[in-house]
């Protein structure tokens, strides 16, 4: 197994995020890899879990990366958490990423779950991704 492109990963989620026009039409600058001390308001994107398996094969170490991508919103209904989900689901679904030394094989959608905040007064959705990576 190869935990290579581990960190290379997450800086190329976040830079892929921050970059795309309809990221940043739906939430602005507010992708974070750490919600800000004190928290954040409005509509905003956080890179969250990861889970790592070998994929390796005779060709050489590979590994599949499940990425979470959270969608979070003080907004009332879900109308602009799923509208940044969206954005987010676009920006990053076959994504050219660039991992060096690893390589990005391909980043798939895989599911999404939208939650209501205890309370009532938030929305979150959790994006699932599949990314494969050589190297």
């Amino acid at each position: 197994m190869s935990y290579l492109g581990g960190a290379a990963v997450q800086a190329a989620i976040h830079a892929r995020l921050i970059a795309d026009p309809g990221v940043a039409a739906a939430v602005g600058g507010a992708v974070y890899d750490e919600v800000p001390a004190g928290g954040a308001a409005g509509t905003y994107v956080t890179i969250g879990e990861e889970a790592v398996r070998d994929r390796s094969d005779k060709d050489g170490p590979g590994a599949e990366h499940r990425l979470t991508v959270a969608v979070v919103s003080d907004a009332a209904g879900f109308a602009a958490a799923k509208a940044a989900a969206a954005a987010v689901v676009a920006a990053l679904t076959d994504a050219p990423l660039d991992l060096a030394p690893a390589r990005a094989v391909g980043l798939w959608f895989d599911r999404a779950q939208a939650y209501r905040a205890a309370d009532g007064g938030g929305r979150r959705i959790d994006l699932r991704f599949r990314l494969r990576v050589e190297g």
